[in-house]
């Protein structure tokens, strides 16, 4: 895991010629606050990757054995993001290596194009499917999904099942019978996990249960580049996945062409990877734990409030500082709350949703001491005294 200079010293300076603040990240590895900071180690082998030219294919190829280790898949390759993995993918099970599809998509008219997906899982990313060529066929209903749905949903022109998982995600069955149920009818089976490692073993769950390609981010809780991520899974389909992006034996770029990455965020990803299988975990939960038992230990006897600790629950991202609002409060609500941090200087950002209209302070990007601004900050605002 990483650490770096912290929103509690000095401005960097690229930031203040821009008149851009840092804020305090106490919501999580979210795109829009910067995703997570990259180790010096990863920005040393970034910065070296930069000094030479390579053939990106072989480089690609090169990394594409790392990811695969790494992840319990035959193959694999750095993409531009998680979203860019998801394009990829469904493009990958609507064209197969054939160039002539490859060439033509976004149009799959045709084409066998549709990826089925459990209307529960339906998420603002699902679109990434579509970008590709893609049509999304929904089965079960929100709340829940029986096998004989899916099977249902499953025709002749199927080229995928793809399947979500990211934190409060309710899933309709385990994943290794809805990729079972796919397989038995031939269908392939295509993973979103952006956001799922840690824990370090989801990095070969999801192919060890079925999945033929998965997607993850390469800059949330691996700690590489933000616009990167990992593609891995069954040889065929990851090398019609890299064709979409390069489209070598076509006439025009491929459907995925954004999803392209430097020479220096794959040898900074790749760096970032060995770093993270590497990593105490453990130890670096231990150090959230701390974190966010300060914060607890500060709140914990507002009247009103049940603030705990959370650790353990699949669903969180590590230890965390949780504030539930019971009935009898009379302080700011949630939202409130909520505006305020982000009002301070530093701005501070939590989490929201979870089980309810709760604050969650999640950890695993709050600097060593900050979480003593954010229990200072937090003290202020419920106490009325901001």
């Amino acid at each position: 895991m990483t650490s770096s200079q912290g929103s509690t010293g000095e401005i960097p300076g690229v930031y203040a010629r821009l008149g851009v603040k840092p804020i305090i990240n106490a919501g999580s590895w979210l795109t829009a606050l910067g995703g997570s900071l990259m180790a010096p180690e990863v920005l040393r082998a970034m910065q070296e990757a930069s000094t030479a030219f390579v053939e990106l294919r072989a480089l690609q190829t090169a990394a594409g054995e790392v990811l695969a280790r790494a992840c319990g898949a035959e193959v694999g390759f750095v993409t531009g993001g998680a979203a860019a993995s998801n394009v990829l993918m469904a493009a990958a099970c609507m064209t197969g290596d054939d160039p002539a599809k490859i060439d033509r998509l976004p149009d799959s008219s045709g084409m066998k194009n549709e990826v089925v997906l459990f209307n529960g899982h339906r998420n603002h990313y699902d679109s990434n499917y579509e970008i590709a060529g893609a049509t999304i066929v929904p089965w079960g209903f929100a709340g829940n999904g029986k096998p004989y749905q899916l099977e249902e949903a499953i025709t002749e022109r199927t080229c995928a099942m793809a399947w979500i998982t990211a934190p409060f995600m309710k899933h309709p069955m385990p994943f290794s019978e809805a990729a079972g149920i796919a397989h038995d009818n031939g269908v392939p089976v295509i993973v979103d996990a952006a956001a799922e490692v840690p824990p370090p073993e989801n990095l070969t769950r999801f192919i060890s249960e079925g999945a033929d390609m998965v997607g993850y981010s390469g800059g949330k809780g691996i700690g590489g580049p933000q616009g990167t991520g990992l593609l891995v899974g069954r040889r065929d389909l990851v090398e019609a996945a890299y064709e979409n992006h390069l489209n070598s034996r076509g006439t025009r770029a491929g459907v995925g062409r954004s999803a392209k990455a430097s020479k220096e965020d794959i040898v900074g990803l790749v760096t970032a990877l060995q770093m993270f299988t590497d990593t105490d975990h453990d130890a670096v939960w231990a150090g959230w734990r701390v974190q966010a038992e300060h914060i607890v230990g500060r709140l914990r006897d507002t009247p009103g409030l049940r603030v705990v600790l959370e650790d353990g629950d699949p669903n969180r991202q590590g230890p965390q500082a949780v504030i539930y609002f019971e009935r009898g409060w009379d302080g700011p609500d949630p939202d409130a709350v909520r505006s305020a941090l982000r009002a301070g200087d530093p701005a501070i950002h939590v989490g929201a949703g979870g089980y309810g209209d709760e604050i969650n302070v999640v950890m695993v990007n709050v600097q060593s001491g900050e979480e003593r601004i954010i229990a200072d900050r937090l003290e202020e605002i419920l106490s009325g005294s901001d």
